[in-house]
């Protein structure tokens, strides 16, 4: 019988920056007791190595999607007393730690976008490569598809996903080709999809940049799922989670995501004495110390073995005072 999709994917995954993940989180999760929360725990690969490098570090770890979350269980049960695996999205994080009774944890994992397991599962329609229903959803028990975005939204609303969400040029062309299409017959599968696209974008366009359908996938996956609202909320929410001398670790894939994570992270690590004053109050001092310069990305040699390392964007910080 052949193995469910879930633990084949869990072994192929490799975590991005694993190294790099461990050293940033390290002296936070070293200290007795301390609790991880990882808030994409997904194929769980960064949670096993921290688990491993920790013998007494707890994991929280979230998903919002349940595939995910049973290879994560799979690939975790050498460390199931340890462990806690949530169903929700990364902004019900006040839920999920009330339920475990926590009010501080020590340190804090995003590892955002879509994962190895959506990417590679064909059913999912997140991959521009093949021909797939039109679905995106991270989490299946969620109402709205891709298709639901391509087949009811305005072109006006279409093109704002398209051009907000995806940095892409041609977004009301595609948009008016998008609506003349559906005309004919909804929209249900990827390739039909990718055809629009191709023909609505310029032939010299089409020549550089990459394939042509890769920023429109981008916007539909991040409205169908709400990513970048989620994100905005779920990061303050983190931070303040986090203890003295705990630590964050976000990896981002594309440049909304990584904007967010900046602006956040900056914010926290800046002097809020007003301008003027003599001296600084040490109220109004930063909360945050950034533990890398700008966003740091992963080498030749790693994106070489894990393609999907190329557009990974690393920024960690810690805490260093209590919130205001």
């Amino acid at each position: 019988m052949p193995e469910p999709p879930p633990a084949s994917a869990a072994r192929r995954h490799v975590p991005v920056l694993l190294d790099r993940v461990r050293a940033l989180l390290a002296p936070a999760l070293a200290v007795p007791g301390a609790v991880l929360l990882d808030a994409t725990v997904g194929l769980g690969g960064h949670a096993a190595a921290l688990l491993d490098d920790h013998p007494g570090l707890r994991l929280v770890g979230i998903d919002r999607d349940p595939e995910a979350l049973a290879a994560a269980r799979t690939r975790l049960r050498d460390y199931a007393a340890r462990t806690v695996l949530v169903h929700a999205v990364f902004d019900e994080l006040p839920t999920v730690l009330g339920a475990q009774r926590l009010s501080v944890v020590d340190g804090v994992l995003f590892d955002l976008g879509v994962s190895s397991l959506q990417i590679d599962e064909t059913g999912r329609g997140f991959a521009y490569a093949q021909d797939a229903p039109l679905d995106m959803r991270m989490d299946q028990a969620a109402e709205r598809t891709a298709a639901d975005v391509l087949n009811r939204y305005p072109v006006d609303d279409l093109a704002r996903v398209l051009r907000n969400y995806g940095d892409e040029r041609y977004a009301r062309r595609i948009a008016r080709a998008v609506a003349v299409e559906r005309e004919r017959a909804p929209f249900t599968t990827s390739a039909r999809l990718v055809d629009v696209i191709r023909g609505a974008i310029p032939a010299p366009a089409r020549r550089s940049g990459g394939h042509p359908a890769k920023r429109v996938f981008q916007a539909l996956r991040i409205e169908v799922n709400g990513e970048l609202a989620a994100l905005q909320r779920a990061v303050p929410i983190a931070l303040s989670s986090l203890g003295i001398g705990g630590r964050i670790a976000v990896l981002a894939y594309q440049s909304l995501e990584d904007r967010i994570v900046k602006r956040l992270l900056s914010a926290g690590a800046a002097d809020r004495t007003p301008p003027g004053l003599p001296v600084r109050l040490a109220e109004r001092a930063p909360e945050l110390r950034l533990l890398t310069r700008g966003a740091e990305v992963a080498d030749d040699a790693e994106i070489a073995s894990n393609p999907r390392a190329a557009s990974a964007r690393l920024r960690a910080a810690e805490r260093v005072r209590d919130a205001g």
